[in-house]
């Protein structure tokens, strides 16, 4: 696998990851939970590799990867900015502050920015119920997150 950018894996990586690992559907999942772990997702090329080395079509592969929605297959962005959606969440502005952000980075949910420095994700529940609307950033925790106070985190990223 050529090396795209600093943080995925080699061509040499790659066969370290696959080495612990022996071929049959049933290591599908595990393989591609590898992957994810080192690359941050899981690339068409990793696919076609745990195919290959599974002796599986790349097919099935990629069924499993897009069942599971743990399974990213677009490389993330410098900075995860994460959208609660829960009940809470929804009901106290969180669509409004999904559908802000996604016009302001210019980007729909599930994708980054081409620039590669935001990607923008719908979750469940980040568990703050009581702060709605809540969002992530880079794993941390915002909550009461009015329209202006979310650009001016996003603007204050280093």
């Amino acid at each position: 696998m050529k090396k795209k950018a600093a943080k995925e894996a080699t061509e040499d990586e790659m066969q370290e990851i696959l080495k612990g690992f022996s071929s049959g559907k049933g290591a599908t999942i595990p393989l591609l939970q590898k992957v994810q772990e080192r690359d941050g997702y899981i690339s068409a090329e990793a696919v076609r590799e745990v195919a290959d080395f599974l002796e599986l079509p790349e097919s099935e592969v990629y069924g499993i990867a897009t069942f599971y929605s743990e399974f990213k297959l677009i490389k993330p962005g410098r900075h995860h900015v994460k959208i609660c959606m829960g009940t809470s969440c929804y009901l106290g502005g969180g669509k409004e502050l999904l559908d802000h952000l996604s016009r302001e980075l210019g980007i729909l949910p599930g994708r980054t920015t081409e620039d590669g420095e935001f990607s923008l994700e719908t979750v469940a529940c980040l568990g703050c119920c009581s702060k709605s609307p809540v969002m992530s950033v880079d794993g941390r925790i915002f909550g009461g997150v009015s329209l202006s106070s979310a650009d001016r985190i996003l603007a204050h990223l280093d």
